[in-house]
């Protein structure tokens, strides 16, 4: 499927063409781990926080990822 039709497909989905280590990146800067843990209790967020340990544990972790997700859109919502 091109590009384009998919965009087409999907105009109002905020996650659509976002990377889930861009997400990660957009929650540190204006959250900052601490507060992403207290949101989302998981250990990669309080222990030694890293990107690419999070990384690790999201990308094999569905209720996980699905959790930070909507952390992102409702970050998107209040922030941009």
């Amino acid at each position: 499927m091109s590009d384009e039709l998919n965009d087409s497909m999907q105009p109002n989905n905020p996650l659509h063409g976002v990377k889930l280590s861009d997400m990660l990146e957009y929650l540190v800067k204006h959250l900052g781990w601490e507060k992403m843990a207290s949101l989302v209790n998981i250990r990669c967020f309080k222990d030694d926080p890293s990107i690419k340990s999070s990384l690790k544990f999201l990308r094999t972790t569905p209720w996980a990822r699905e959790k930070v997700e909507i952390m992102y859109i409702n970050a998107l919502k209040r922030y941009s």
